[in-house]
């Protein structure tokens, strides 16, 4: 068992897929999806209707976009969150932190994610993908990299996508408690890249800021999608 395999084993996480196996699936994804609800938080709404998301998540996933941009010559991987339903603070999370889109009311998710991927020229197997429940499945299927967020009151549904093999890796921390941290240091562990992201982080310049003034001037889209597919939010109500 590798270091890393240990490390995360006494977390409580799960490797579903054999290590070696999951490190070269890791190398061809050029793409970083993440569903919303149970997976950036615990699940429950505010009044409002909406969910929020801790600075911890949201620093992973960046730490872990700019692993992938030293990992791939300086080319950053599209990000996307896909949700089930409309989330104020999902779309602020993707504002602020220059994802590529937020796609909402997506109930079909894997006709969502072809609408992404044919925008960038992607093929699943391209994709890395963090989800919790059950109407995340169809992208789990194809989804190169597959990472299960725990939670422990679905034992029969984690068993289901353990057994149909519709997940790579379940999270030790449950929903709500920086799973999402977690699956990124992971997977910056396999790429072999957590040393070199922290030091370059550490020094800011010069690379680091490269990184972060590309990944700046990336201008975000919102979807809703509807029964025509994913339309653009601006056509529907202001952002």
């Amino acid at each position: 068992m590798t270091e890393i395999e240990q490390t995360f084993t006494a977390l409580g996480g799960q490797f579903v897929t054999p290590v070696d196996t999951l490190t070269e699936k890791l190398r061809s994804v050029r793409a970083i999806v993440f569903d919303w609800d149970g997976v950036f938080n615990d699940g429950v709404k505010t009044g409002s209707g909406s969910s929020s998301f801790s600075e911890v998540d949201s620093m992973g996933t960046n730490l872990l976009r700019f692993g992938f941009w030293l990992h791939h010559n300086r080319q950053l991987p599209i990000v996307s969150i896909i949700t089930g339903v409309t989330n104020v603070l999902a779309d602020g999370l993707v504002q602020r932190e220059h994802f590529h889109a937020c796609y909402s009311q997506a109930k079909n998710k894997v006709e969502v994610l072809a609408h992404l991927l044919d925008r960038h020229r992607l093929q699943p197997h391209e994709v890395l993908f963090f989800f919790d429940d059950a109407l995340d499945l169809s992208v789990s299927e194809i989804a190169g990299v597959r990472i299960m967020v725990r939670r422990n009151a679905n034992p029969l549904f984690t068993n289901y996508v353990i057994k149909n093999g519709l997940t790579d890796y379940v999270t030790g921390n449950q929903s709500g408690q920086f799973a999402v941290r977690e699956g990124c240091e992971l997977m910056l562990g396999l790429l072999g890249q957590f040393d070199s992201v922290m030091a370059e982080r550490l020094r800011y310049r010069p690379v680091y800021d490269q990184y972060y003034q590309q990944r700046q001037a990336i201008e975000p889209t919102y979807w809703i999608v509807g029964a025509s597919g994913p339309v653009p939010k601006s056509q529907i109500l202001p952002v």
